[in-house]
């Protein structure tokens, strides 16, 4: 059963949460965009099997979280931080799939002393990367996305009202008719109030984050789809290149999603032994 719960942010905000499991080991998932934080049900045997308490929050906008003006990604520490205190854990890993990845890498940078461990699978690295042509081998559809981030809320609130296909490979289709199609319960009820939160969560993307990855101390595994066109695999290649001691696995021929039913489950096994 997951357990939901609306909790208070540091600064009074409603943040709502969600629950599942008794494990000694809490995981806490950092969604993608466009997703609520609802857990990942193709997880629910192997968290079983490792003895995993899965925790998890819908980011500011999201659902029943209260959006947050200005958000950046070095803000889920502190939200990360107020879900943990009012399920009562002290230490936890994090786990992110997409820009649910950006956002875990900050709670590891930022509460390196609640942080044990930390896995980004398919996720960003900072705009501000040196080194990295953050844009290269990105559909047309995620550029065309980004770029209108990068130019501002006016544009990207102007470019989220045309409609293009997602720069899905025929291996994230099939993930998606699997199932990883599980993406469907958490990416409608993300959307139904509009695109404003997907909005944030962009601009926070080309925007300084408002952390600096190379302080984090907690093991840190990057897992890509080595034919991803929605975030290339050169951002976890730079990510490695950046983080502290950083394992790096990329999967030849797999997507954005497709890397999801190819590695989630070992992940949560580095996880477990971490």
């Amino acid at each position: 059963m997951v357990r939901e719960l609306d909790i208070e942010a540091c600064d009074g905000r409603t943040l709502h949460a969600y629950a599942r499991g008794g494990g000694d080991l809490a995981v806490m998932w950092h969604h993608g965009t466009p997703n609520i934080g609802a857990p990942p049900r193709p997880l629910f045997a192997a968290a079983d099997r490792l003895g995993i308490r899965f925790i998890f929050y819908d980011r500011p906008g999201y659902c029943g979280s209260t959006p947050l003006q200005g958000r950046d990604i070095a803000s889920a520490a502190a939200d990360a931080a107020a879900v943990a205190d009012a399920l009562g854990v002290s230490d936890f890993a994090v786990f992110g799939h997409s820009g649910g990845g950006s956002h875990a890498l900050a709670c590891a940078a930022l509460l390196p002393s609640r942080v044990t461990a930390a896995v980004s699978i398919s996720g960003l690295a900072p705009f501000t990367a040196d080194g990295l042509e953050w844009f290269a081998g990105m559909g047309p559809g995620s550029e065309a996305s980004l770029r209108a981030a990068a130019a501002g809320r006016a544009v990207k609130e102007a470019h989220e009202a045309t409609e293009s296909e997602p720069d899905f490979l025929p291996p994230d289709w099939a993930a998606l008719d699997g199932e990883w199609g599980w993406f469907g319960s958490v990416v409608g009820p993300a959307m139904a109030g509009g695109s404003a939160p997907l909005i944030d969560d962009d601009l926070a993307y080309v925007d300084q984050w408002g952390c600096d990855l190379a302080t984090i101390n907690a093991p840190v595994l990057l897992i890509h789809g080595g034919g991803d066109l929605i975030v290339p695999s050169a951002h976890s290649e730079w990510l490695s290149r950046h983080i502290p001691g950083a394992q790096l696995r990329v999967l030849p021929g797999e997507g954005h999603i497709s890397v999801l039913p190819a590695a989630s489950v070992q992940a949560l096994e580095w996880l477990a032994q971490a």
